[in-house]
């Protein structure tokens, strides 16, 4: 079983101050091509936007899971976003999304990719965890909420 704990960086989280769901989808792209995930920017970045276009990622709880799977993967990654304030991004309940996790990875791996999501909508339900992570400045602290051990 894949747990979410597997993927999440310190260099992969980032506190963001966007308007809209473009400006945050592109901070977590460039976030992403930063820290060397990225094999084609662009291919990523425009796989995110088509598959958003589909149907919003906005999965109700304050909370968006935007995601790209392609061939020219082959590990999943994540990134995620902690926005300063809520962004409209069309989700199932209307709510302004203010936590973002933004899954990438290849797309013959869907067993492990639904695990990923499983185990992340799972940790997300958790009310208390979601309010916690709004309320933190650091990676550290973001990654200890998900119970991976920091230095």
């Amino acid at each position: 079983m894949h747990n979410i704990t597997d993927y999440i960086e310190p260099q992969l989280i980032s506190f963001l101050d966007t308007e809209t769901r473009e400006e945050t989808l592109s901070a977590l792209v460039d976030l992403l091509e930063e820290s060397g995930k990225l094999n084609d920017k662009e291919q990523f970045h425009k796989a995110v936007i088509d598959r958003e276009n589909i149907v919003s990622t906005g999965i109700g709880m304050g909370v968006a899971i935007p995601h790209a799977k392609l061939s020219t993967y082959d590990d999943f990654f994540i990134a995620i976003g902690v926005l300063k304030k809520g962004v409209d991004w069309d989700a199932l309940d209307h709510a302004p999304v203010r936590l973002v996790f933004l899954i990438g990875g290849p797309d013959d791996k869907q067993t492990e990719y639904l695990q990923i999501l499983s185990s992340l909508t799972q940790a997300l339900k958790d009310e208390e965890r979601r309010k916690k992570m709004l309320n933190l400045a650091s990676s550290d602290e973001i990654l200890k909420v998900f119970g991976v051990e920091t230095n």
